[in-house]
């Protein structure tokens, strides 16, 4: 009784501290407010994605990885008043799946369980779908109880289960009596085929369609199609690292690609140079993904990398993406000044698009005048002028980024500063009056600067536009279910950057594996660097100071290296060391 007691105060003072933002929070996310789980204004942003897309605020929560999902799952139960178990532990194979229809299975994402009597006890994902409730009942004349599960783990399930319902899978395609023979162009040619119509069942369509399928179901970031001598390879990128798909017979691949290439409106006759192109392609009523073609001709036929691009991400929230709290209010209190520049760093595929797309999205409200030019635009975003460069026809950065300042804007985003006058565009946009958010490649924050001095851009005006760099880097999450405590020696901790006075409270975790990750691993999250222009830095970048000397400063004013950030996210459990010392250095 009193610790109810307890808890009445803080609920009203939750969730009038939740109205502050303008819109009241739903009692699960009060609840979490509460409880200490998430903060109030991480709770107003995921209500506010959740109600942008639709969604209940629980599955925007699994969604975004924002708290672990037996907390919030066990949260919801408390909730709604349902009981909640790990659907991993049910026998499928006795699962009654004939007493839905398999159209609401996929539809709502359900699945039934067990059946007693006149009652059906399904497993779901978001228990606040009472329409799904509504059909099933409706569908089977039964009674229906409710069983919450993991979202994560019920989408592996369903896969399975559709999968094995299914007489269309990779493997079954390629041993398709005929498959060879077909020949594609002609096919097409014949049909009068639309580039949009994925609706065609021929083996070598059903082929393609099941790759994409199985990429977006995988939650792959990209498709890699490889011809080599005596075999062709197909790979999905996963949380950052390749893995097998499957390796079709040789002479399959310029079939494979030429249909890619018309969905994707390329040249299907041009195999002797690098193409590009998009697609969008509908998978569902309320899922749409984009994919970006790239072709290479390499020496035993052309390869084929497709990104698959999430739009999703252009509606994370800035607590989503990885930062420490200090980092975040760094970061967050740059983006809210009228000018300067701030620049995020790193290789290709080290998330730098989903972080500038977080500040946008933040910024993103009707009284600023957002453009942004890039090569090419990744993540259409409703509200921002997106330009993208087209080099043949003279549509550089750097013609864009002169117009863009005649049309009063407030805030520029370029994709990437490659030379000396995109660089000095963006310089003097900053100095008059915009926000300019870019990305530069180079290893960590500090060489960011001497990087910029070495473009030719005058040291003086760095000093005076860059407001804020942030270095990056994306590490793979452990999975929640099958993360494993493991020791390790103490001289290995230590080598590795924790502190010998650490060690004795540290508790780091190893992969192991199980149906609801990829080798032990589930989705990814940044690691950074984040560096403010101080005073002493400006006079060092003035200076032409070596990147030595910037670092030694940065780290004289306590900015954490990616290593130490890294080491963190071991500490709290999040990833692995073996993933920190993949990615960075010492």
């Amino acid at each position: 009784m009193a610790s109810e007691a307890q808890e009445q105060p803080d609920s009203a003072n939750g969730e009038s501290a939740a109205a502050k933002g303008g819109i009241m929070l739903p009692g699960l996310a009060s609840k979490m407010v509460r409880r200490g789980l998430l903060s109030d204004a991480a709770a107003q942003e995921i209500n506010k994605r959740a109600m942008e897309e639709n969604r209940s605020f629980f599955l925007q929560c699994i969604e975004q990885n924002s708290i672990p999902a037996q907390q919030a799952c066990e949260l919801v139960s408390e909730e709604f008043g349902i009981p909640f178990m790990d659907i991993e532990a049910m026998n499928m194979e006795l699962s009654p799946l004939e007493a839905i229809p398999a159209q609401l299975v996929e539809k709502h994402y359900i699945l039934p369980l067990f059946r007693r009597d006149t009652r059906l006890f399904i497993a779901v994902g978001d228990p606040s779908n009472t329409t799904a409730l509504d059909e099933v009942k409706f569908n089977t004349g039964l009674s229906v109880s409710q069983v919450l599960v993991d979202p994560r783990k019920l989408a592996v399930v369903l896969e399975q289960v559709l999968d094995r319902d299914s007489d269309v899978s990779l493997t079954d395609i390629v041993s398709e009596e005929g498959l060879d023979e077909i020949d594609l162009e002609a096919e097409i040619e014949d049909d009068g085929f639309s580039a949009v119509d994925l609706k065609i069942d021929t083996p070598i369509v059903r082929f393609v369609n099941k790759i994409l399928q199985d990429s977006i179901r995988r939650g792959a970031s990209d498709i890699h199609i490889e011809p080599y001598e005596n075999k062709t390879r197909i790979r999905f990128r996963i949380d950052g690292v390749l893995h097998d798909a499957i390796n079709p017979p040789k002479g399959l691949v310029h079939k494979i690609i030429a249909r890619l290439k018309i969905l994707s409106s390329l040249d299907i006759a041009e195999r002797r140079l690098p193409q590009d192109g998009r697609m969008k392609i509908q998978f569902s009523r309320n899922r749409t993904i984009d994919f970006r073609i790239s072709t290479m001709p390499t020496l035993f036929g052309e390869k084929m990398v497709i990104r698959v691009l999430d739009t999703s991400a252009a509606n994370l929230g800035l607590e989503t993406i990885g930062m420490t709290d200090k980092q975040l209010g760094n970061y967050r209190e740059a983006t809210s000044q009228p000018h300067g520049m701030i620049l995020v760093t790193g290789p290709t595929g080290s998330g730098k698009t989903v972080s500038l797309y977080s500040a946008i999205n933040m910024l993103n409200i009707t009284e600023r005048n957002i453009s942004s030019v890039e090569d090419p635009v990744e993540i259409y975003v409703n509200g921002v002028n997106q330009v993208n460069v087209n080099e043949r026809i003279g549509l550089t950065f750097a013609t864009v980024l002169r117009a863009f300042l005649r049309q009063d804007p407030d805030v520029l985003m370029v994709g990437e500063i490659r030379d000396l006058e995109t660089a000095e565009i963006a310089v003097k946009a900053a100095q008059t009056g915009h926000l300019v958010l870019s990305t530069l490649h180079t290893n960590d924050a500090p060489s960011s600067l001497t990087r910029l001095v070495n473009m030719g851009v005058a040291p003086f005006n760095i000093a005076s536009s860059v407001s804020l760099i942030v270095a990056q880097r994306l590490v793979r999450r452990l999975c929640d279910s099958c993360r494993k405590p493991v020791d390790l020696p103490d001289d290995v901790l230590i080598r590795a950057g924790f502190r010998e006075e650490d060690i004795p409270n540290l508790q780091v975790y190893e992969a192991e594996g199980c149906s609801g990750c990829t080798g032990g691993y589930r989705g990814r999250t940044g690691i950074f660097e984040v560096l403010p222009m101080s005073d002493a830095i400006a006079e060092l970048v003035m200076t032409e100071s070596s990147t030595l000397e910037i670092e030694r400063q940065a780290r004289a004013e306590g900015i954490r290296t990616m290593r130490q950030s890294g080491l963190e996210k071991v500490a709290q459990g999040i990833t692995t060391l073996e993933e920190i010392e993949r990615v960075t250095t010492d």
